[in-house]
């Protein structure tokens, strides 16, 4: 753990959560959150307790920026301002450069589109930032893991990664139709190139990005990932790990990494679109 705040324990850490939910104040709110920080790890890191952490915590629901905020008592801040630093000038057009050398899609095709803002489409492609993370699973697709489970395709995937919401539909309705899946991102809007809300949806309930742009909710998409203790959802797997390893810098050697992860990390890391 990186950061020097006080952990509490016992009466004390009961009492700092029950303060917690009772209290409109956001600032003591992430005060109590730190100082309960190792209570609520304790209880995501221990498969019997980790679904109840949203009921012990359920300030995570209405207070944004704890997502953050935990990631960063976990690695420190050069590694939580990693993606917002690296994503928008580094690798957002190397990814773009790079697609345009995949096998011909509709789907690839509105994606740069999107993501160079030339689109037409004012209704099925997502905006410019949700569309070139949506270009980097192209690069990553998912890989079949074994004779039993199907391989699905990167546009398949993509729905894993991002759904989308219009304006107006009962998003409690939305969630239970949606059953449970590991963390994904929600944008809210009249349609996808115009979100007004995203949220990160973990166990079926929707936590609100901090910063309603793309990017930034998919850095804390990624986040809650470790925040909470939760795998990457399969068919994602790729495209999570070269996140984690190559933007971010987590474990490197220590994770698994595919050939395919490996090279796109070779080929983006090298190149001089």
């Amino acid at each position: 753990m990186h950061s020097p705040v006080r952990q509490l324990s016992g009466d004390e850490c009961n009492e700092a959560i029950s303060v917690m939910r009772h209290s409109s104040d956001t600032t003591l709110v992430q005060e109590k959150m730190k100082a309960t920080f190792r209570k609520s790890q304790r209880v995501v890191q221990d498969p019997a307790t980790a679904s109840t952490v949203l009921d012990l915590f359920p300030r995570f629901l209405d207070t944004p920026g704890l997502i953050d905020q935990d990631f960063n008592m976990l690695f420190g801040d050069e590694v939580t301002g990693k993606f917002l630093a690296k994503w928008p000038t580094f690798f957002k057009p190397k990814v773009s450069a790079e697609c345009k050398n995949l096998p011909r899609s509709v789907h690839v095709d509105d994606l740069l589109l999107s993501a160079q803002q030339e689109s037409d489409d004012d209704d099925g492609v997502w905006d410019c930032e949700v569309a070139a993370i949506c270009l980097l699973l192209h690069l990553l697709p998912p890989t079949s893991k074994g004779k039993k489970s199907a391989k699905i395709s990167a546009t398949d995937a993509t729905v894993r990664l991002v759904k989308f919401l219009k304006v107006g539909r009962s998003m409690e309705t939305f969630l239970k139709e949606t059953g449970p899946a590991q963390p994904f991102l929600l944008c809210v809007g009249e349609r996808k190139n115009s979100i007004q809300n995203i949220y990160i949806i973990l166990d079926q309930k929707a936590i609100p990005s901090k910063t309603q742009t793309g990017v930034a909710a998919f850095d804390e998409l990624f986040k809650a990932h470790f925040a909470f203790a939760v795998s990457y959802d399969e068919a994602l797997c790729n495209f999570y790990t070269f996140i984690q390893t190559t933007v971010y810098g987590i474990d490197v050697g220590s994770v698994k990494e595919t050939p395919r992860v490996k090279e796109i990390r070779v080929r983006l890391l090298h190149s001089s679109f």
